[in-house]
């Protein structure tokens, strides 16, 4: 399997509390982010340490209350499956607090790390603040929720967003990177790929490839499967009967989105 692809892990922490992933500096080739997802049974709560780490807390499914020590935001989350196709409710947080995540339904959630130096507030980040973007055309449209986008100066290194593509269509298409630390032109950004299927047996592709093709993957991707993009372009494609989901959790040095097509397939954005 590709050192890339991560399966579902589904370690019991405790009654009612799952850790489905965990991504970090010292078990894969991110330096700037960090992922974990965590299921929990209703009434069950998981914990947080945070010391030189931001952390934006995103309410995939089910209802939460979020608390860092100082701030409580109680019941957040706005729906039962990410295919309902809405925004949901999310919450940052910046380093040295400890966030408690405590479940008032059935959740899964998702915690997104960057590296973290200057104390921020804490922020809830509701859905009706989602920025809603409708991007491309023909079979490479997709609906984008942005969560914590580099217009939104809450964060030090985060970038979060959520994107929904549709059958038989294409997504982070055509193929881009974001691996070279050369602004105003392209920023380094390290990015995760958190994926879900509907129905769930479904599949994509994902491929994750150099200009030089010295790292060249190409990985069929399950529901709930995590794809790691430390550097290169990473285009996905939706098979025809299925629908796919990801959430995107980027940061590197500076924390700006300038990305690169890569040219030989540039040309389908300017297509009629």
């Amino acid at each position: 399997m590709s050192h890339l692809l991560r399966k579902p892990e589904n370690n019991k922490l405790a009654d009612g509390v799952t850790l489905v992933h965990e991504v970090t500096e010292e078990n894969s080739d991110l330096h700037y982010v960090g992922f974990k997802v965590v299921d929990l049974e209703p009434n069950t709560s998981y914990d947080e340490k945070l010391t030189n780490l931001e952390l934006c807390v995103v309410a995939l499914t089910g209802k939460i209350t979020v608390t860092d020590g100082y701030q409580s935001f109680s019941d957040i989350g706005t729906r039962e499956s990410v295919f309902e196709r809405k925004p949901t409710d999310s919450v940052y947080v910046s380093h040295n607090k400890t966030v408690t995540i405590t479940a008032n339904t059935k959740a899964r959630v998702a915690l997104c790390f960057a590296p973290s130096d200057k104390e921020l507030p804490t922020k809830l980040i509701k859905a009706e603040d989602n920025g809603v973007e409708h991007r491309g055309k023909y079979n490479n449209k997709r609906q984008v929720h942005n969560i914590l986008p580099d217009s939104d100066p809450s964060a030090n290194s985060l970038l979060v967003v959520e994107v929904f593509t549709e059958t038989a269509n294409w997504s982070s298409y055509p193929p881009h990177k974001h691996d070279q630390d050369n602004l105003p032109n392209e920023s380094f950004l390290e990015e995760s790929y958190y994926h879900e299927m509907d129905p769930p047996q479904g599949f994509v592709f994902q491929r994750v490839y150099t200009e030089d093709r010295s790292l060249d993957e190409t990985m069929a991707v399950e529901n709930a499967n995590v794809v790691l993009v430390p550097k290169g372009y990473h285009p996905v494609g939706v098979p025809d009967g299925y629908a796919a989901y990801y959430l995107n959790v980027m940061a590197g040095p500076e924390r700006i989105w300038k990305f690169h097509n890569e040219k030989d397939h540039e040309w389908i954005i300017d297509r009629d």
